[in-house]
């Protein structure tokens, strides 16, 4: 077997598929949120037809289905996911990608506009030192996450179709719409995939492998007040958007993401808008401790009953609403899938980095509609943002760990 070939296509797949303008919108209601993810998945569907997989197939939410067939009877039925959509966090139209070797000097992304991607801000890089990294312009995110995934399912399908000597059970594929805005598996169809359990490949750098994620809720908080004149306000004007800084002040300071990491929890602020009439704070609510979880839910509760005592009941309308849960719970029963990825990944030469997600993937999801679903890396690093990259070498490492994964 010639090892060489394992990545032929891998690169040239990813700066054909991050071409496309996959950003997905939380404020739409249809599925998918954009009809410019459907764009992505028919070309994917048809390159996939190509190839030679079987019940290929693009539905009429944006889900993009695939099977190859086993070559070995009595195997496991094993799942690759990936999602189509890029985040809403920065542009992903007209992205301008291309390669580089960083050689230890900030990488001047943009002469023009004087943006350059530099170790002083992102140490991580030194990892990365003397490696062909694929990076953007400095005005659009790259789309890593998840294209890379994307890539490397597709690549390592195309390899498998052309080595029949590497045993593997049925291999079943999706890529999914909308993951960025929490909306990725809601119409996800796991009794049709079929698999026995499957991984996603949205993790970031190399080695990660995460079975671990936050209980997740979305909170929004309205606030009615009363507008009189400021001439003659005294004792009668309630100012909606006062009411707002109060509630925020009331939630403690250092339970914030930029002040928490690993399994520390957070309220995180992501909106807000208001006026003396009316005002709206809009948070998410993270912790990996279901108890602790539902007390953070719990003091959201407790403020917003402080504030209608002290200002009246209608003054204050809060809504909480469950996002998704801790995959571990439903991992921990089949632990095998987990060892199984570490296996793959220290027979390739890479050190696993187990920790928990700090966000959540379509995995946690699936993991509680049936369908076991930890995360491995995609490879690429600074997510979401224009100073997103990904090692070349990163997205050969997980082609090399998922052909280990479903030929083990």
């Amino acid at each position: 077997m010639n090892k060489d070939d394992r990545y032929n296509g891998l690169t040239e797949r990813f700066l054909q598929y991050v071409s496309f303008d996959t950003q997905s919108d939380e404020c739409s209601e249809t599925c998918p949120s954009t009809p410019k993810q459907l764009k992505l998945g028919a070309f994917l569907a048809e390159e996939l037809t190509k190839l030679g997989l079987t019940d290929v197939e693009q539905d009429k939410n944006g889900y993009v289905y695939a099977t190859l067939p086993a070559n070995k009877e009595g195997l496991p039925t094993i799942g690759l996911i990936a999602h189509l959509d890029t985040s809403p966090d920065a542009s992903g139209a007209n992205i301008k990608a291309r390669t580089v070797v960083f050689d230890g000097n900030p990488i001047m992304l943009n002469q023009e506009q004087g943006i350059t991607l530099s170790p002083a801000d992102y140490p991580e890089m030194w990892k990365y030192k003397g490696q062909e990294l694929i990076v953007t312009d400095g005005t659009t995110l790259l789309g890593a996450d998840d294209k890379a995934g994307v890539a490397e399912i597709v690549t390592t399908a195309a390899y498998l179709l052309e080595h029949h000597e590497l045993k593997h059970g049925t291999i079943k594929i999706a890529f999914t719409p909308d993951e960025e805005i929490g909306r990725g598996s809601d119409l996800f169809n796991v009794e049709k995939f079929g698999a026995d359990w499957a991984y996603t490949v949205d993790g970031g750098e190399i080695g990660e492998l995460e079975y671990e994620n936050f209980n997740a809720a979305a909170a929004t908080i309205k606030f009615n007040g009363r507008n009189i004149h400021p001439g003659s306000a005294k004792n009668r004007m309630t100012n909606a958007s006062k009411l707002a800084i109060e509630f925020n002040s009331m939630l403690p300071a250092c339970e914030s993401p930029e002040h928490t990491e690993g399994r520390e929890g957070f309220f995180h602020l992501t909106h807000m808008e208001g006026e003396v009439e009316s005002a709206t704070l809009n948070y998410i609510v993270r912790d990996h401790d279901n108890t602790r979880f539902e007390q953070r839910k719990n003091q959201l509760v407790e403020i917003a009953k402080y504030l209608q005592h002290k200002y009246g009941e209608k003054a204050v309308e809060l809504t909480i609403c469950d996002q998704y849960k801790n995959m571990i719970e439903q991992i921990a029963p089949v632990i095998h899938i987990v060892e199984r990825a570490k296996k793959a990944m220290t027979e390739a030469g890479i050190t696993p980095i187990v920790q928990p997600v700090r966000g959540g993937t379509d995995g946690a999801q699936l993991s509680f509609k049936g369908l076991p679903c930890p995360n491995l890396f995609a490879g690429g690093l600074n997510f979401h943002g224009r100073f997103e990259f990904v090692p070349v070498p990163s997205l050969h490492a997980a082609v090399s760990v998922l052909i280990n994964i479903v030929t083990s």
